[in-house]
C-alpha cells in the first residue's frame, strides 16, 4: 500500500474510531443506568454505611411500583407517588411528568435507610396504617408510606403538623393528588410538643424554599409581641403528642423531624410513645442526638432496628452536619393485631 493510500484511508479510519469509541460511551452508559436500577452503583456513597437487621434495599425494591407512569405536572416517584415541583422548586423545577428511579442509595429527598424504614413500618402493620409525622412538610411520609400502606390493602389514615402555612397547603395538595380522601387526613398547624402552650414559627416570603425553620418556644411575653408585630414570626399553638393521637389505638409509624427537638419531645412523651407507637422513624440533627436518643430507648426497651449516623464535615472549627442522620426503632410493647 501507498503512502497516498494510506494518506486517504485516515480520515475514514479515523471516524471509525470515534463511531467506536461513542458506541462504547454509550454502552457504559446503559450499564450504568441498568446497574443504577439494581443498586449495584454507588457502592462508595455514604449513604450505605448504615446497620440495619433487615435489608432495606430489599425493602424498597419490593414496595416500588411496576411500570411507573409519569403524570403532566408532577414528578412521580417509584411508588407512584406525585409530587408538584412547585414544592421545592430550587431543586425540582423542569422535572415534571418524570418518573424517579429508585432511591438507593438516595434520591433529592431521602436515602435508603429512610426509605427503608419507613416502609418497615408498613409491611409490621396489620388491617389498618396510622402514621403520625411530627414536621410534615408538604407531606411526605403521611403520602409516601401511605400510598405502599394501601396497596397492601390496609385502611390507611394520616396525620401531619406542620407549623408553616404553606408547607401545610402544600401537603392538602399532596394529599388530594395522591387520591385520599379528606376523611382519611387529619392536619394540623401548629408545633409538635410534650405540652401545651404557644410558640414562634418564622415567616418565610416563599414557602418550599426553606426546610429547616425552627420554632421558638421560650420566648418572652414582650419577644412574642415584638415578633408578631413586626412580621417576621407567627404565634402558634404548641400541640401536646398525647392530644395528636389520642383517638387512635394504636400509631404504626411516628416519623419525627423537627430540627434539633427530637429528644425532648420524645423523653417528654415517653409513656404515650410506648404505649401506643409500633415503629419510629427519626431524623437526627447531630451525633449527640443520636447518643441521647440511644440512651433513651435502649433503656425503655426498645429495639434499633436501623441506623445511618449524621453525616459531617471537619472543615472550620467544630463539626458540621452536613445531612442529618436517621435512626429506625420498632416497639415490642405494641405487638401486631
Amino acid at each position: 500500500m501507498t503512502l497516498r493510500n494510506v494518506a486517504l484511508k485516515l480520515p475514514r479510519l479515523q471516524r471509525l474510531i470515534e463511531e467506536r469509541n461513542s458506541l462504547r460511551a454509550e454502552r457504559d452508559r446503559l450499564a450504568s443506568v441498568l446497574a443504577a436500577q439494581n443498586g449495584e452503583l454507588h457502592t462508595g456513597s455514604p449513604f450505605l454505611y448504615y446497620n440495619a437487621i433487615f435489608d432495606p434495599q430489599e425493602v424498597v425494591r419490593r414496595h416500588a411500583l411496576p411500570g411507573v407512569r409519569g403524570t403532566p405536572g408532577y414528578l412521580t416517584n417509584f411508588l407512584g407517588v406525585r409530587i408538584d415541583p412547585k414544592f421545592f422548586p430550587t431543586i425540582l423545577e423542569g422535572r415534571a411528568g418524570e418518573v424517579e428511579g429508585l432511591p438507593i442509595p438516595a434520591n433529592w429527598h431521602a436515602d435508603v435507610a429512610e426509605w427503608g424504614a419507613a416502609l418497615r413500618a408498613v409491611d409490621l402493620a396489620h388491617e389498618s396504617f396510622t402514621v403520625v409525622e411530627l414536621g410534615c412538610g408538604w407531606g411526605c411520609w403521611i403520602n409516601n408510606t401511605g400510598v405502599a400502606a394501601r396497596r397492601a390493602g390496609l385502611d390507611v389514615h394520616l396525620i401531619g403538623i406542620e407549623g408553616d402555612a404553606g408547607h401545610l397547603k402544600f401537603a392538602d395538595e399532596a394529599y388530594t393528588a395522591n387520591g385520599f380522601a379528606r376523611q382519611q387526613v387529619t392536619l394540623h398547624r401548629g408545633i409538635a410538643a410534650s405540652g401545651n402552650g404557644v410558640a414562634l414559627f418564622p415567616r418565610q416570603q416563599q414557602s418550599g424554599i426553606d426546610w429547616g425553620l425552627e420554632p421558638t418556644v421560650d420566648a418572652t411575653e414582650q419577644q412574642r409581641r415584638h415578633a408578631v408585630q413586626s412580621g417576621s414570626h407567627d404565634e402558634l399553638p404548641m400541640i401536646a403528642l398525647h392530644d395528636i393521637i389520642a383517638a387512635y389505638r394504636r400509631i404504626d409509624l411516628l416519623h419525627i423531624d423537627i430540627q434539633g427537638g427530637e429528644v425532648d419531645l420524645i423523653t417528654g412523651c415517653l409513656p404515650v410513645i410506648n404505649g401506643k407507637v409500633g415503629y419510629l422513624v427519626v431524623g437526627t440533627h447531630s451525633r449527640q442526638i443520636e447518643g441521647r436518643l440511644m440512651d433513651t430507648l435502649l433503656e425503655t426497651g426498645w429495639r434499633m432496628e436501623i441506623e445511618r449516623p449524621a453525616i459531617m464535615s471537619l472543615s472550620g472549627t467544630a463539626p458540621q452536619v452536613t445531612v442529618d442522620g436517621v435512626q429506625g426503632w420498632r416497639n415490642p410493647r405494641v405487638t401486631r393485631w
